[in-house]
């Protein structure tokens, strides 16, 4: 199964990090953006199991982020703000957010509303994602293993980079999905800026070399005109 991926969407950096520092000890896969659109964005680009939001933020504030997210999309929203109210916490709860904390915050309790949130809303989903042990993929030959962090195929072993490796078995693991370079780069990287597609090409370009033991140039790694990528199993 996939890592629970956390998106954070915060401007003030040292908040932000601090954040990501706490979830990431947790096990969980986390992504920062600094202002709403860029949440809008990521949101529509990859997945994600539980978003923190702070409610000031440029552009779009966190309101109209999680109008915009309810629209189609039911993880867990937890809210922060300088803000505490009785008004703007029922507001927030209102508008679509499951939890709402106020800043400042102690460490210990965010991350105890994230895990509670996240067991809720996997328990109504019957999700369990195993976050310790990613399942090794098998296609025609060949064999992804994330234990030993290894590719073969018909047997032979296949040196890859951890990036390579990464990018393969994102795209294995969801076989068919077309994933664009942007979505590959922020979720094997774990950085929302992309500025350009050619670090994602040339690694793309790297893994079909590589696979081409295979005789069948880009059998596995389909490309997608105008869209990106998607693994052929």
């Amino acid at each position: 199964m996939r890592d629970i991926s956390i998106l954070i969407a915060e401007d003030d950096e040292e908040i932000a990090d601090l954040i990501a520092i706490l979830l990431e000890k947790e096990g969980y896969h986390v992504i920062k953006v600094t202002d709403g659109q860029e949440a809008v964005r990521a949101v529509e680009t990859q997945l994600f199991d539980l978003l923190v939001l702070d409610i000031m933020m440029p552009k779009m504030n966190g309101h109209e982020v999680t109008r915009l997210i309810r629209e189609q999309y039911n993880m867990p929203i937890i809210f922060l703000s300088a803000k505490t109210s009785d008004f703007d916490k029922v507001q927030g709860l209102v508008i679509g957010a499951d939890d709402y904390m106020t800043k400042p915050f102690t460490p210990i309790e965010l991350v105890a509303r994230v895990n509670a949130q996240l067991r809720r809303f996997m328990k109504l989903n019957q999700y369990q994602p195993d976050t310790e042990n990613k399942t090794c993929l098998e296609y025609g030959g060949l064999v992804i293993s994330p234990d030993q962090h290894t590719v073969t195929l018909f047997g032979e072993s296949i040196e890859l980079t951890s990036k390579e490796f990464d990018i393969l078995y994102l795209l294995a693991s969801h076989p068919k999905k077309v994933f664009s370079m942007e979505n590959i780069f922020q979720q094997v990287w774990g950085e929302a800026h992309f500025g350009s597609g050619n670090t994602v090409m040339v690694h793309i370009r790297k893994i079909r070399k590589k696979l081409e033991v295979d005789k069948q140039k880009d059998k596995w790694i389909k490309t997608v005109w105008g869209v990106g990528y998607t693994f052929n199993g």
